[in-house]
């Protein structure tokens, strides 16, 4: 199906390559965006991590000690360590166009001493550090860099916009040529290429959402978020 309105031109894609025999995605075609979306997710945190997968439905126990810094009160920690440093740590998206796939979760402003500017907070109502002052930190300061705003063309995100991009099922990335899906066909055996479909989806904050949850736990992540039903809640 053709993408038809102006608002479809703005949402990311993936071309999957389906093996409908096995039910199983082989590789999909990706664009500069979605490469860059999906190594932005080595930049995350861990307490981002969790937040944005919820405690519940974290694998293994680090769910259990993100909600004992939860349930730790305040007393028992140093005086200038706040508890938002591990629950809600930074964690900067690299592109504005891949902005939209995951959960906004991080503070998004900064702040600095009037008097001193050597020191920021995420916290307006943390006293300077510096000796003798105290004053609240409440001057709010922009972060710039290449986490902060898009500088736009090819310099913007990770990877360049030069070629498509091949990701495989277990999110193993390369550039994509004929020979690498000719390899890759040889590979999975693939002796009928009438049971093979290629399929186009859409990239929303559910699917981000899904990508980074099986990125976790699974070897076949594009088939677990685009061919098998399960619940992401």
């Amino acid at each position: 199906m053709e993408s038809s309105s102006s608002s479809s031109s703005s949402k990311l894609t993936l071309k999957l390559l389906i093996d409908t025999k096995r039910n199983m995605v082989l590789f999909a075609e990706a664009s500069k965006p979605v490469i860059d979306f999906l190594f932005s997710l080595l930049c995350l945190p861990i307490g981002t991590v969790i937040r944005i997968l919820n405690k519940e439905h974290m694998v293994g126990s680090l769910g259990n000690l993100y909600e004992s810094v939860e349930n730790l009160d305040e007393t028992y920690m140093q005086p200038n360590r706040q508890k938002d440093l591990l629950l809600k740590p930074s964690a900067a998206i690299s592109s504005s166009q891949i902005s939209g796939l995951l959960p906004s979760v991080d503070a998004s402003n900064f702040y600095r001493c009037p008097s001193h500017p050597g020191h920021i907070t995420r916290d307006n109502r943390t006293p300077c550090p510096e000796r003798n002052c105290g004053k609240a930190m409440i001057c709010e300061v922009s972060f710039v860099g290449v986490n902060g705003k898009d500088s736009g063309g090819d310099k913007s995100g990770f990877v360049k916009e030069v070629v498509t991009y091949m990701v495989m099922d277990d999110l193993v990335i390369q550039p994509m040529s004929t020979i690498s899906t000719i390899t890759l066909l040889n590979k999975f055996n693939v002796k009928e290429v009438g049971a093979l479909q290629e399929k186009v989806v859409v990239l929303d904050m559910e699917q981000g959402v899904n990508i980074l949850k099986f990125a976790l736990q699974s070897k076949k992540v594009l088939t677990d978020v685009f061919l098998k039903n399960h619940n992401s809640k």
